[in-house]
């Protein structure tokens, strides 16, 4: 029994190591994403920020957010497991993080803070091409130690959210709904870009500047899900041996349905099929089924992979009308389809998986109750109020301070050079002087 064990871990671990090195990945995808969607003079500054974000979160998650996450504690935060030690990291299953019942501590750190990182990337979306470069540095720790509280409420045995029940499998309201709520209070903060809208309130365009850049992010960011949510099972036999081959096919399904549904979403209703709004069809269709991948059935994630992305594509251009600038969609395509896919899993759970997940009750379809809906509902309302206000709030503060925006005459510039330099493109750059 105990060699059987032991291979158990062994097998276990070597799978959660390589899913944390796919989600890595996904930084790649965020990079070359964001700079196709963005304008040339701002590519290097935007792309480079991935790797000095993701830095910082690991940072952090090793020094305190892992502990506060996933560490013995309270219901709102865990209080053991702060710098951990030598013995935490290599133990299996033992305290201060006996969720990691069958990889050592030091993996379950390695897969947690690659979410977090992916968290934090979705906060720049909103806030490109104007932010100034300090802001990662200030506004990273703070968020890092924001993400790390709601994982605790939802993740963490301990967790209030845990407890009641609520269904998140690898994270539509932890990462991606968290990620969106403080993209938003950083572009109400810090304002849309230098002519996004014209005095009249109408929006002028503001074109990306490659869009091949943009579908290879795209599909590096699918391939990396293959990480995030089957990784999510943290072993090689939660729900089962092999359990995590199925969250990966609930995932395909519903990113191949996202990418449908975004495109005859724009066709419909922008008159032409848009390829930025396939892509951001599939992205919010691998969002919504975060929650719901390890819990309902294949059509449920067809049908949840094209709401999502219908949710996008209207989503994006409802934050343009009320004025917000959020350059790569990131409120519409992280949050509200975040919002869908956590609501979504409490219609359609499949009670049977629930049950062999031992997380939560069965969906509206199946149950006729309205129980598990109103679970995450409540999860929803309370990560909204927390991580929006405390965003919202230490950035304001920033801002009050020393303000967070960079002046005119350097967005105008770029920020490669502004902020670093040297330009992204310098024979581009050479050829317009």
């Amino acid at each position: 029994m105990p060699r059987n064990h032991d291979l158990l871990v062994a097998a276990s671990t070597i799978w959660v190591v390589v899913a944390a090195v796919l989600v890595m990945f996904m930084q790649a995808g965020f990079a070359f994403l964001e700079a196709g969607l963005t304008r040339m003079k701002n590519a290097g500054h935007i792309a480079g920020k991935n790797v000095l974000t993701f830095a910082i979160a690991s940072l952090v998650y090793w020094a305190v957010g892992f502990g506060i996450a996933f560490g013995d504690g309270n219901a709102f935060v865990g209080t053991h497991g702060l710098f951990p030690s030598v013995g935490e990291l290599t133990a299996v299953g033992q305290k201060p993080f006996a969720l990691f019942a069958e990889v050592p501590g030091a993996a379950g750190y390695l897969f947690e803070v690659v979410f977090a990182g992916v968290s934090l990337a979705i906060v720049w979306g909103a806030m490109a091409e104007r932010a100034k470069l300090w802001v990662y540095f200030a506004f990273g720790v703070a968020f890092t130690l924001i993400y790390s509280v709601v994982s605790h409420w939802i993740w963490s045995p301990d967790g209030w959210l845990h407890a009641l029940g609520m269904q998140d499998f690898a994270g539509s309201t932890v990462v991606h709904y968290q990620g969106a709520l403080a993209a938003l209070a950083g572009a109400l903060i810090l304002g849309p870009r230098l002519g996004r809208f014209g005095t009249d309130g109408r929006a002028n365009p503001i074109r990306g500047h490659n869009l091949p850049y943009a579908v290879l992010g795209t599909l590096i960011l699918w391939f990396g899900w293959f990480g995030f949510n089957p990784g999510s099972t943290l072993s090689v036999d939660y729900g089962g041996f092999g359990f995590f081959a199925y969250v990966a096919l609930t995932t395909n399904l519903a990113a191949a349905a996202g990418a449908l549904g975004g495109i005859v979403t724009a066709w419909v209703v922008l008159k032409r099929p848009d390829i930025s709004m396939m892509l951001n069809g599939v992205i919010a269709a691998l969002v919504a089924v975060t929650a719901a991948s390890g819990f309902v059935a294949p059509w449920a994630a067809v049908v949840i992979g094209l709401v999502a992305a219908a949710v996008a594509v209207v989503g994006v251009l409802f934050v343009e009308r009320i004025g917000i600038d959020d350059p790569i969609g990131a409120v519409a395509v992280h949050g509200m389809a975040g919002v869908w896919g956590t609501l979504a899993t409490g219609i359609f759970a499949v009670p049977s998986l629930a049950s062999r997940l031992g997380t939560g009750s069965g969906g509206l379809v199946y149950t006729g109750s309205f129980h598990q809906l109103g679970v995450q509902a409540a999860g929803i309302a309370a990560v909204g109020a927390f991580t929006f206000a405390a965003s919202f709030g230490v950035l304001r503060t920033l801002h009050a301070l020393w303000g967070i925006r960079v002046e005119d005459h350097v967005e105008a510039a770029g920020l490669d050079v502004a902020e670093h330099g040297a330009p992204g493109y310098p024979e581009w750059a050479a050829a317009a002087a």
